[in-house]
């Protein structure tokens, strides 16, 4: 029996089977390298919505932006995306996790060998250290939403180099322009670097709010740095407090 051909209306009719309540329009291209997969043919490529650069992207359709299940259907063009070379090495695209409607977003630098073999960013070491530290701002993991600049696995756990960052980064903003955090916590240099751009040192800007489209940003260290050096964690406990009183409206 012949498989039926994938169409947007049979993407958008899938989402709707596994529980997405809103479910944007598909477009034809992703319908088609979703189809061209499926039957084992030539791999493609997806190209993000957004074709400008990070500082200058534009924002989502008004229904994708005001809703938590616009993630669901951003997921499904992110597992198909082929434009980086880091696909090939990585077991799966670690796409994000947590609260759609977070009021606080962290960001890390790419998932390592426990998040490529789990699907989940920050699972592994440097993600129990995370973990310990979202309870200083009274929240619970399940609060926040957590995600990487980049989606899949560099080789050796390497940070990404600016081409990888430059692919990857569009989806990023489109996730945090649906979740839309009050705040952002960046975590580490590269995250650092490739969201807000040029060179910044992070034991400089560590601890200094810096803003992102209107979002207050706040750089502390990587709790993968952390564990080399513990020393250096009471600067990221200031950092919490600083964060929470934020939050708090303080």
């Amino acid at each position: 029996m012949t498989s039926p051909r994938v169409t947007p209306a049979f993407v958008a009719a899938y989402l709707k089977e596994i529980g997405v309540e809103f479910v944007p329009s598909v477009s034809a291209e992703v319908a088609r390298v979703i189809d061209e997969r499926r039957r084992g043919g030539t791999r493609e490529t997806i190209v993000p919505s957004t074709k400008t650069t990070p500082s200058t992207a534009g924002a989502l359709p008004a229904e994708t932006a005001t809703s938590g299940s616009g993630l669901d259907a951003l997921r499904v063009e992110t597992l198909a995306c082929r434009r980086c070379p880091l696909r090939e090495g990585a077991k799966q695209v670690v796409f994000g996790v947590g609260n759609s409607h977070a009021r606080l977003m962290f960001i890390g630098e790419g998932p390592g060998a426990d998040e490529d073999d789990q699907g989940e960013p920050f699972v592994g070491a440097a993600g129990k250290r995370l973990n310990t530290w979202i309870p200083r701002l009274g929240l619970a993991r399940q609060d926040v939403y957590i995600a990487n600049i980049v989606k899949c696995r560099p080789p050796d756990n390497r940070a990404p180099v600016p081409e990888e960052a430059g692919v990857c980064v569009p989806w990023l903003i489109r996730q945090i322009e649906i979740i839309r955090p009050e705040a952002i916590c960046l975590l580490g240099a590269t995250a650092l670097r490739f969201l807000l751009g040029g060179e910044p040192k992070i034991t400089r800007e560590r601890g200094q709010w810096r803003e992102y489209k209107g979002i207050p940003v706040l750089p502390t260290y990587h709790p993968a740095y952390i564990l080399r050096d513990p020393r250096r964690e009471d600067e990221v406990f200031q950092d919490m407090e600083t964060l929470k009183g934020r939050l708090d409206g303080r």
